[in-house]
């Protein structure tokens, strides 16, 4: 089976577009949506109304960092933070181009900062060029439970599991 991604998005349409874009990238993952930073804690700890869902991390988790009740900052460094997260891949996808934002983030350990394009199209070829990167390129770390059996095995449009 395989991981989700985790989708942390407080903007309808912002979230709508990814998920689009998502789609259109071809990926057979499941893509599992938190609208705050609360509710993607919740989600990756297991607790509150996701207490029940299965064990297992995401395979990625894109990262707004303008989020209500927890930023993606504060979220990020409670990811690392945790023995059990701390290699699950970050990438914060967000519209903030300011190097204090982007500093912070790569301090607190996010894997890639990649800021929103404006415009529909660049927008659909950065997030299907996110998920081939992550599904295709990245190599996780030795003795990661995401290592499939051979590269060759992978389906080129899903995330290993």
């Amino acid at each position: 089976m395989l991981k989700p991604i985790l989708l942390v998005e407080d903007s309808p349409q912002d979230l709508e577009l990814t998920l689009i874009a998502l789609e259109r990238s071809q990926l057979a993952n499941d893509v599992v949506v938190a609208r705050d930073g609360e509710e993607a804690a919740d989600y990756l700890f297991r607790r509150g109304h996701h207490q029940d869902r299965p064990a297992g991390n995401p395979a990625v988790i894109l990262l707004d960092l303008k989020l209500p009740k927890m930023d993606g900052l504060e979220l990020l460094q409670l990811i690392r933070e945790d023995r059990g997260l701390q290699n699950v891949p970050v990438v914060m996808l967000t519209s903030s181009s300011e190097e204090s934002d982007l500093v912070r983030a790569y301090d607190l350990g996010v894997n890639a900062y990649v800021v929103k394009p404006v415009n529909f199209p660049d927008f659909v070829r950065a997030i299907g060029e996110l998920g081939v990167f992550w599904a295709v390129l990245n190599e996780p770390p030795p003795g990661s439970l995401r290592r499939s059996a051979g590269r060759g095995d992978r389906d080129s449009r899903s995330l290993p599991t």
